[in-house]
């Protein structure tokens, strides 16, 4: 992962937006590896920030896309749209790791490809939006890299019920088992076979051992006919 020479500009482009103040983007940008001093700064504060911002929005979008579901079945759909992993899993989509300042130390350790930092810049940026735009500006990002993420969400929750459908039975929980990667490091696909009790196994593949275990565990839920309701 190459590190672009001008991060604050590379940024903006993809985000759509661009800052009065760019200092504000390239804090949120700037890792805890380049304190000098405890006093330094770096992105935690505006990952703070973005964490409710984020949160704030997803809810609205919620109310938006399930106007008749109670707060009980919009809960786990926000939590599964907030999360480290989904953050990251946006953060990549941006490309984001290329834009984080950091150590040559830890970028050679591969520092800004892990899920935490990546969760917690794409926070970050998100709380930098809100300082320079007002809640429109991360709300802008938020509802167009969000949105299709809604019924993509769904086998997350898929995941949860069907290890609660296997308890309630008194069944075994589900076994997920990475049979096959392929493809390069920066862009792998991961093949998981899911075995529950009294089922036959099902397989499915994504970018990432988690997201092909949520996806197996969607599909077990149509193969037993129960569905993420």
């Amino acid at each position: 992962m190459t590190p672009v020479s001008d991060p604050v500009a590379g940024l903006e482009k993809i985000l759509r937006y661009s800052f009065a103040d760019r200092s504000r983007l390239q804090l949120a940008l700037t890792h805890s590896s380049l304190k000098q001093s405890r006093n330094d700064p770096s992105y935690e504060r505006l990952e703070f920030l973005g964490d409710r911002v984020l949160g704030l929005v997803i809810a609205e979008l919620m109310l938006e896309k399930f106007p008749s579901a109670a707060e009980g079945k919009l809960a786990p759909r926000l939590a599964a749209l907030v999360s480290g992993a989904t953050l990251a899993d946006v953060a990549r989509s941006i490309d984001l790791g290329r834009f984080i300042l950091m150590t040559d130390g830890e970028a050679a350790a591969g520092t800004n490809a892990r899920d935490s930092v990546l969760a917690d810049c794409c926070e970050a940026v998100i709380g930098a939006l809100y300082i320079d735009g007002g809640l429109d500006a991360p709300r802008d990002f938020i509802r167009r890299v969000w949105e299709p993420l809604v019924q993509e969400v769904e086998p997350r929750v898929a995941k949860s019920e069907l290890q609660e459908w296997l308890q309630g039975r008194g069944l075994p929980l589900p076994e997920y088992k990475v049979v096959e990667c392929e493809g390069p490091s920066h862009n792998p696909v991961f093949t998981v076979e899911l075995n529950v009790s009294g089922q036959d196994p099902v397989r499915a593949t994504g970018p990432s051992k988690r997201a092909a275990e949520l996806r197996a565990a969607g599909e077990m839920l149509q193969l037993i006919g129960k569905g993420a309701k």
